[in-house]
């Protein structure tokens, strides 16, 4: 058992450090205040061939792992871009695995070179207002007529909707009373954006404004055939190729913001003299950061096992599902108490700690709430009842 980076792995690291090193704490600050999609950032991740990470070679990917991919996100967010930079590339890491999957030779030559480039961007479409996480139950519609689908219902919480190009879109094909199991009878498609059919209408929210949140609204939108992914009602089972990796990837991010926040308390600790000696010397400091070290390595070994797992073609659903919790719980204890740390100055913008416990909320509360999780390992893996 080697717990050690690989060669190519220290290299990814150091080529990600390299490139959020031109995005400085005023950069991510600045995007905060203000919003507005961090386009350079994209573009840069983008020209140095990182958005492919994990799609195959033969389509202007990487070819690389999820592991790879994590330890990616993971810098991003240690970097100081937190959440913003990093929900800036998520999508483009994890998201078109259902078309890698189950997309035609023909999609793929058309759907995945222009994600890896950077020429479009895309978003993910599945969460509904009156369903959130009981997904079998969507309303969304896309009826066929001739060769393509129309399309009508709502979506929310759609993150890059304002600036993307394309859309991953769950919608049901048959309906619910029709179907022998919930899982059928939904279809997956990736098609163009066409805000002439689709009204986006953002939410404003508490963090992580650089990356817009959005509730999208469907009159009569069109999709042609050929953007179907795989066969019709098979769509909520092409998604779940999707859900391990994405749950893998926000850990790392939680862990790499985390671990962030606790490197800024631990400087500021060393630095601030009260009664003339660093806080860092009182024991009430020490502790809980100590705390938070030991939390967030345990984390990040519970995503590096879960990424191994995913990538050697196990069942990780246990696996992914603990990360994402452990991570979450850690990397948002660590941003508290780097807040509490700083004292008065933790609730100042100048000093971003106050961002990072912001943008902590969201993978905690996303892609799964933490109660889900502990219902899911509980019947499971434990056997247990199932209790919702």
């Amino acid at each position: 058992m080697d717990f050690a980076f690989s060669a190519d792995q220290d290299s990814i690291r150091e080529a990600i450090q390299k490139i959020c090193a031109g995005f400085d704490d005023a950069y991510w600050l600045k995007k905060d205040r203000e919003g507005g999609f961090p386009v350079e950032f994209h573009k840069a991740v983008a020209d140095a061939g990182w958005l492919g990470i994990c799609i195959p070679e033969q389509y202007g990917g990487s070819g690389l792992g999820i592991t790879d991919a994590a330890i990616m996100m993971r810098t991003i967010s240690e970097s100081g871009a937190g959440m913003s930079g990093a929900s800036a590339v998520h999508m483009n890491v994890f998201g078109l695995n259902p078309v890698v999957v189950f997309g035609t030779e023909e999609q793929c030559r058309r759907m995945l070179p222009p994600i890896v480039s950077g020429a479009e961007r895309a978003c993910f479409a599945v969460t509904e207002p009156n369903t959130g996480l009981n997904t079998t139950q969507l309303k969304t519609r896309a009826v066929r007529q001739g060769d393509k689908y129309v399309v009508n219902g709502q979506k929310v919480w759609i993150s890059t909707a304002q600036v993307a190009e394309k859309i991953l879109l769950l919608a049901r094909t048959t309906p619910l009373e029709d179907v022998k199991t919930p899982t059928r009878g939904l279809s997956l498609f990736y098609t163009d954006f066409d805000r002439t059919r689709i009204a986006v209408h953002e939410i404003e929210k508490m963090g992580r404004k650089a990356v817009d949140s959005n509730e999208l609204f469907f009159e009569n939108f069109e999709i042609p055939v050929q953007d179907r992914i795989g066969e019709e009602g098979r769509g909520f089972e092409y998604i779940l190729h999707g859900m391990n990796p994405e749950r893998i990837l926000i850990a790392a991010e939680a862990v790499g913001l985390g671990k962030l926040a606790l490197s800024r308390a631990a400087e500021y600790a060393k630095s601030r003299i009260v009664f003339n000696r660093p806080i860092g010397q009182n024991q009430a400091i020490q502790h809980p950061l100590a705390k938070n070290w030991m939390e967030l390595e345990a984390a990040w070994l519970m995503v590096m096992s879960a990424a191994w797992q995913y990538d050697q073609g196990m069942a990780c659903g246990p696996a992914a599902n603990a990360a994402k919790y452990l991570a979450a719980e850690a990397g948002f204890h660590a941003c508290e108490q780097a807040v509490m740390t700083h004292g008065g100055f933790g609730y100042a913008k100048e000093f971003h700690v106050e961002r990072y416990m912001r943008e902590m909320m969201i993978p905690r509360i996303a892609p799964i709430s933490p109660q889900l999780i502990l219902s899911f390992i509980a019947e499971k893996v434990l056997g247990l009842p199932k209790s919702y």
